[in-house]
This record gives C-alpha cells, sequence and structure tokens, in this order.
C-alpha cells in the first residue's frame, strides 16, 4: 500500500532526506518531488551534494535518514536493478569487447528476453539515438558523443520510468556538449520519461531543464523553471550562480520603493515590510547605457571585452563596480549614465 498519496502525479517524492559521512553532512534534510515525464535538472558546485542525492535516487547510496517514495511506495532499501530507474554515469561504462548492438541488448539478454524482441528494440533504440546501422560497431570506433547515445539507449531500451544522469556531457567537447543538450532534449520528450539530471553547468541546466532544482552546501536553495530561476532569484547565491548578477544591499523603503546605491527607485516589489534591510539583483543585461546627465547613476567605463553579440563593459561609480552588456559599446574612460527599469530590480530578502 503507497505510504502517501500522489498529488499532481509526482513520481518520487523525496522526505527529509539526509546522509553524512562520519560528522560530515552531504545532504541537510532535503524534500522535494518529481513529476512524471519531468526533465528535473541537480544543479550547483562541486561538492554541493547533487551526485549523491542521484545516487539515493539510483539505489547506489543509502540515505543516513529519510524516505525515497516512488508512486508512494518507499524503496529506500530496495537495490538499483530492483528499482523502476536506470542511471547513465559520466563514465559511460561500455563494454569494449561487445558490438555497439550487445551492448545496449545486454540488459535484455539478462532478462532472457526472445531473440527477436531484443533485436526489434536494440534498432528501435539506435533510431531513437540517432546511431540507425551501427549495430555491429566497435565500441573503439565511435567518438565520445557516440558512445553517450549508446550508453543512453542502453539504459532505456530496458524500459524504466526514470533517467538518472550524471554529468553525461562531461567528457565531451563544446561545440559537441551545446548539440547534445538539443539531442537529450528530444530524446527525453520523445520517450515521454522522467530524466532527472546532474550538472554544474548553468548554460546547460538552462537549456534542457523543466525544472531546475538549485543546490549548495548539502540543501535546495531554490526549485522552479529556469525563466523562473533566473529572473526572480531567492538569494544571492542563486542569484550569482545562475547567469552574472550585480548583487547590491539595500532598503525596502515601502511597497513598491527601494533605495540602493544610494539612490530611490521603483520596483514592482510588495510585502517585504517598512525599512527592511533587502539585496537588490540587476542583471547586466537589463542595464541601458545613455548620456551621463540622463542617467539615474553616472559611472566610468573602466574596461570593455567583446563577447560575439555584446560588450561586456565594468562601469565604475563611487560605491559600486556594475558590470554592464550591450550591443553598443562605450570606450574606457567614457563617463556614462545608466538606467534601470522597475521590471528589472529583483528584490530577495537578506540572509
Amino acid at each position: 500500500m503507497a505510504e502517501n498519496k500522489l498529488e499532481n502525479d509526482y513520481i518520487i517524492d523525496l522526505k527529509n532526506i539526509s546522509k553524512s559521512f562520519g560528522d560530515t553532512i552531504i545532504l541537510d534534510k532535503i524534500n522535494m518531488y518529481i513529476r512524471r515525464n519531468e526533465f528535473l535538472t541537480l544543479l550547483g558546485p562541486s561538492g554541493c551534494g547533487k551526485t549523491t542525492l542521484l545516487r539515493i535516487i539510483g539505489g547506489f547510496e543509502e540515505a543516513s535518514n529519510g524516505k525515497v517514495l516512488f508512486e508512494g511506495e518507499n524503496i529506500g532499501k530496495l537495490p538499483p536493478y530492483k528499482r523502476k530507474i536506470n542511471t547513465v554515469f559520466q563514465k559511460y561504462a561500455l563494454f569494449p569487447h561487445m558490438t555497439v548492438g550487445e551492448n545496449i541488448a545486454f540488459g535484455l539478454n539478462i532478462k532472457k528476453l526472445d531473440k527477436k524482441i531484443i533485436k526489434e528494440k536494440v534498432q528501435e533504440m539506435l533510431e531513437l539515438v540517432g546511431l540507425k546501422g551501427f549495430e555491429n560497431r566497435k565500441i573503439d570506433s565511435l567518438s565520445g558523443g557516440q558512445q553517450q547515445r549508446i550508453a543512453i539507449a542502453r539504459a532505456l531500451v530496458n524500459e524504466p520510468e526514470v533517467l538518472l544522469l550524471d554529468e553525461p556531457l562531461g567528457a565531451l567537447d563544446l561545440k559537441l556538449r551545446k548539440g547534445m543538450q538539443t539531442e537529450l532534449k528530444r530524446i527525453q520528450q520523445k520517450v515521454g520519461i522522467t530524466f532527472i539530471y546532474v550538472t554544474h553547468d548553468q548554460e546547460e541546466a538552462l537549456t534542457m531543464s523543466d525544472t531546475i532544482a538549485i543546490m549548495n552546501a548539502g540543501k535546495v536553495q531554490q526549485i522552479g523553471t529556469p525563466v523562473d530561476i533566473y529572473n526572480e532569484p531567492k538569494n544571492a547565491f542563486v542569484a550569482d550562480f545562475i547567469g552574472e548578477s550585480n548583487i547590491l544591499h539595500g532598503t525596502m523603503i515601502d511597497d513598491y520603493r527601494v533605495n540602493f546605491h544610494s539612490t530611490e527607485f521603483k520596483c514592482v516589489d510588495a510585502g517585504f515590510g517598512t525599512n527592511v534591510p533587502i539585496d537588490v539583483v540587476v542583471r547586466p543585461e537589463d542595464i541601458r547605457i545613455i548620456e551621463a546627465e540622463k542617467g539615474m547613476i553616472k559611472g566610468v567605463v573602466e574596461s570593455v571585452t567583446f563577447k560575439g553579440v555584446h560588450y561586456e563593459m565594468v562601469v565604475t561609480t563611487d560605491e559600486y563596480k556594475w558590470l554592464v552588456h550591450s550591443t553598443v559599446m562605450s570606450p574606457v574612460g567614457e563617463t556614462v549614465g545608466m538606467v534601470i527599469t522597475p521590471e528589472d530590480i529583483h528584490i530577495m530578502r537578506r540572509r
């Protein structure tokens, strides 16, 4: 019997998951759920606990405390092979003495399925990952990206309900990695199962995910859609980790009015109270450079770097060094004005 009634089609529900090694706390009371058919990314810096959490979901580690519920059932004590979950690791662990087809069929052969069914399933997986006709190739004849696709095919052929991916693109070069981001999302949408993906790469998470859970120091800092997390970070860590940000201390004067950089601004936030210390986030691309005398804030351009689609400028004032992204370059040494609209000022409670 299920231990809890699933809501909104949760497939995995993590209840107070903690993990310690000796006196070192790796995970600290993690509570989160993953929906069926969702692409959820665990994002955070090295050592934040994201891979440990993935291994607990997969059954390769056991939580010190808490429950892993799969469709309402506690699977915390089940070994990996008894879970409806498969894993693709950063090191693909393909068998070099087997052909591509034999690698994909490995799990099906263990289940002793009919050879005709195995052959059909292998062909189906090869077509899914865009490697039709590769069944007789040797593993060492494949590129890194092709090996990664075979590892995914080998995991998916067993028809898991959840696929765990532990930084599977980490060994690929930049161009191939970007191509595989699109390919992974396409595969996830085609097979229609839940993907739980671990990465420290912010762009990767923003590109592929339906939902992102940002982790730091063993805790989940924020969960939301890529757009929500980028536009409305809950704290300075999230704001700084997802994209580049200008983060300043300020005071919420009252609803829709904030003071920072010794200047009062209109904003779109309310409900923080009166004269409350807060933090303010302004994204570099949301600052508009204009003539100095017309700006809300005036500063001097300290450096300019061409980034391909925009210029990255550091504009120095008496109180702060602003990072600004603009398609129009202002030369080093020029005094400029900066304009920030109310919609581009994001207020966070100070911690």
